[in-house]
């Protein structure tokens, strides 16, 4: 992606940098960057050590940290940092999988829609939520269905940009599927384009990943009808 033209010479300059950077960089790598260090402290430390730094921030913007409603905040957010919206950093959170034989040799596509997912964007640490639609054609095995949805959750649950997360979901399929027939869409709002920039409340970003059978344009079509026909049990 060519990127725009920008003059260095100013520390104000660098600032326009960095945000064009931000909004225009969709990422190096289909892995996310992490120190080879990243888990030597265990979560307790990394927890204390947070709210530490977050209660400075919370002075540095002129809260009052005497008031009940704000005491509790650093160690909240803490928390919520390590053991929740950001848990899919930890490898020992992956979720364990088994596989079961296709017994009944069901050789159509299996697709798991509308899988809800909330994940944060590493360029701004603002949420990007959505929906995932997964689907898959069976190598011999299949998976448990609610696996499909924690490994969604487990790549969501970290810093990230969509590009990333769509291509983690589908590798992580493809690796624990043993096949290459595998499509993944997802459909996400972006909070750092609808609460500040911008402020475009209506766009949706859409990414996709198509290996194997569903490069085919019969079946990539024939998913892609599936996941956008409304589906009403009532």
């Amino acid at each position: 992606m060519k990127q725009k033209e920008t003059s260095l010479n100013t520390p104000h300059n660098m600032n326009h940098l960095d945000d064009d950077f931000a909004e225009d960089h969709a990422g190096t790598s289909d892995s996310t960057p992490l120190r080879s260090d990243a888990f030597e402290m265990d979560d307790d430390l990394k927890m204390e050590l947070i709210a530490k730094h977050f209660k400075e921030i919370m002075q540095i913007l002129g809260l009052d940290l005497t008031d009940d409603s704000l005491q509790g905040s650093p160690k909240r957010v803490a928390k919520m940092y390590v053991q929740e919206v950001f848990s899919g950093l930890n490898p020992k959170n992956k979720p364990k999988v088994r596989l079961f034989e296709n017994k009944y040799k069901y050789d159509q596509m299996l697709v798991e829609k509308d899988i809800t997912f909330y994940s944060h964007c590493e360029h701004h640490f603002v949420p990007i939520y959505g929906k995932a639609h997964v689907a898959y054609f069976s190598s011999g095995k299949v998976i448990g269905l609610s696996k499909i949805n924690r490994i969604v959750q487990y790549y969501a649950k970290r810093p990230q940009v969509q590009e990333r997360l769509t291509m983690q979901i589908a590798n992580e399929l493809k690796d624990i599927l043993m096949t290459d027939d595998v499509a993944v869409v997802l459909d996400a709002t972006h909070m750092c384009v609808s609460s500040r920039g911008v402020s475009d409340t209506n766009s949706m970003t859409g990414t996709a990943f198509f290996d194997g059978k569903f490069r085919d344009q019969n079946i990539k079509t024939e998913f892609l009808n599936y996941i956008n026909a409304k589906t009403d049990l009532r």
